[in-house]
């Protein structure tokens, strides 16, 4: 993929305004704290939100809040991607045109770091597990909600991506090699889907606070990492708005203020 900087793209007043209303985009990794952030913001500027995610308890809270907030009603869709077959994922298409009649944007936030390992001493069932959440998801996922997405006059399909220098270092194992066969793939999608009514964005953001990096990266001070919620913004107006030209970029957001 293309790497752009967001600010040779569009100014940063853009980005507060602009609604969501009709829209239907689904996300997942929806309650972690990126999902979460970007679902509070779709769901403000008026669209219907899926809520994807494996733990059910944890999606319901994001549900009672945007409810409360008096957004559109959301739908809970609890799926593992650790897990899930190409069964579960034609079955999460299908449904999804059942019940939506359409479907006009994605935001991919799940993630999975086992945290730094060197490769000699990497657990087989560890690499097979981030490469599932990391890259086969993804595929099986675009692949079953194509369907969809084609339904919809204009969608956009947004993949959070790492720093592709930092995550190709050493000791970065398959989250590392997931993530550069991430963005062969989406440069894939938007190559073959250019006469398909789909967008297909990367959004590289900063370094973010969370139980993701905190996690694998223990000894990092929280300092210098970024609130989610800085990006909320972004991603709701590229849910909207992104320009057909941009498909196959992966935006640079690193620098955002």
């Amino acid at each position: 993929m293309i790497e752009t900087p967001v600010a040779d793209l569009l100014p940063a007043s853009a980005w507060q305004g602009g609604d969501l209303k009709g829209r239907q985009i689904l996300i997942t990794g929806a309650s972690g704290a990126l999902g979460r952030a970007c679902a509070l913001d779709c769901a403000r500027r008026g669209a219907s939100v899926i809520l994807l995610g494996r733990r059910v308890a944890a999606l319901e809270k994001i549900y009672d809040e945007i409810e409360a907030a008096g957004g559109a009603q959301p739908a809970i869709y609890p799926l593992n991607l650790e897990g899930a077959t190409p069964a579960e994922f034609a079955d999460l298409g299908n449904r999804l045109i059942d019940q939506c009649g359409r479907l006009d944007g994605i935001i991919h936030a799940a993630g999975h770091l086992h945290g730094l390992t060197p490769i000699e001493h990497f657990g087989a069932d560890e690499w097979l597990r981030s490469m599932q959440v990391g890259l086969n998801a993804p595929f099986l996922m675009m692949q079953s909600l194509l369907p969809a997405l084609r339904l919809s006059a204009q969608a956009t399909a947004l993949f959070f991506l790492d720093d592709a220098e930092r995550s190709t270092r050493a000791y970065w194992g398959a989250y590392g090699v997931s993530q550069a066969a991430l963005r062969a793939l989406l440069a894939m999608l938007a190559r073959e889907w250019s006469n398909e009514p789909i967008n297909i964005l990367g959004l590289i953001p900063a370094p973010l606070a969370g139980n993701f990096r905190r996690k694998a990266i223990v000894s990092e001070s929280p300092a210098g990492l970024t609130d989610p919620a800085l990006y909320a913004p972004l991603v709701s107006w590229l849910m909207g708005h992104s320009m057909r030209e941009w498909s196959g970029r992966a935006i640079d957001a690193r620098h955002t203020s």
